[in-house]
């Protein structure tokens, strides 16, 4: 990717003025919808960020077309336009306590995250990344089980989510339930195949199951 197109990505998925007068400014979503169909990778890119800040989360099935377009930059743009998509609540107030307990939870302080993330919740319950947060928040604290009950509320309210997908592997390779984790793992990867840590933690559980299966023989 080279760096124009990366910085004017960036911009674009921030919504700022900048990105405004960049590129990819459309009128309505119908004509970022037109664009997104584009032949030019650029033009698709742009469409795609400016419908992540833009559109709802309905929004969600057009960007995950993408997730497999020909083109690595596009696939990258929508991944992250999913991404944005899902952490617009459509309230200012939900969203700037997200924002909060994302910033709590970067700094380590856990508590203090799971805490705002159980506002987010309470305020906007069918708002599925306030369950997604809080379930990454309990698995950094080590709160497996309560993890995946939120991770079970996310994908009550967003089948889509690969990120939760991705979070089930996760938890379930830490309760030492493998081959689930790698089954949640391959789920994620059906509906995003861009994740390559997944696919990394996929071969090394295998390796680890065989290498566990020779010892049993």
């Amino acid at each position: 990717m080279t760096t124009l197109r990366a910085l004017t990505i960036v911009l674009l998925l921030a919504g700022t003025a900048a990105a405004s007068a960049e590129s990819g400014s459309y009128a309505n979503r119908d004509e970022a919808v037109h664009a997104a169909a584009s032949p030019n990778a650029d033009t698709r890119a742009e469409a795609l960020a400016w419908i992540a800040g833009h559109g709802t989360q309905a929004d969600a099935t057009l960007l995950k077309e993408h997730l497999t377009d020909d083109d690595v930059y596009v696939r990258s743009v929508a991944e992250k336009s999913l991404w944005t998509l899902w952490s617009r609540s459509g309230d200012d107030a939900v969203d700037g306590l997200l924002a909060a307990g994302i910033e709590q939870m970067s700094t380590g302080d856990l508590d203090g995250a799971i805490a705002t993330f159980s506002a987010v919740i309470t305020q906007k319950p069918e708002f599925a990344e306030g369950w997604n947060k809080r379930a990454t928040a309990l698995f950094l604290a080590g709160e497996f089980r309560r993890s995946l009950a939120d991770c079970d509320e996310v994908m009550k309210r967003n089948p889509l989510h690969f990120g939760a997908l991705a979070g089930y592997g996760q938890i379930y390779f830490q309760l030492e339930q493998y081959e689930r984790a790698i089954a949640y793992w391959k789920r994620a990867l059906e509906v995003n195949p861009n994740l390559s840590g997944v696919v990394t933690s996929i071969r090394a559980t295998e390796q680890l199951l065989a290498e566990r299966r020779r010892r049993g023989a």
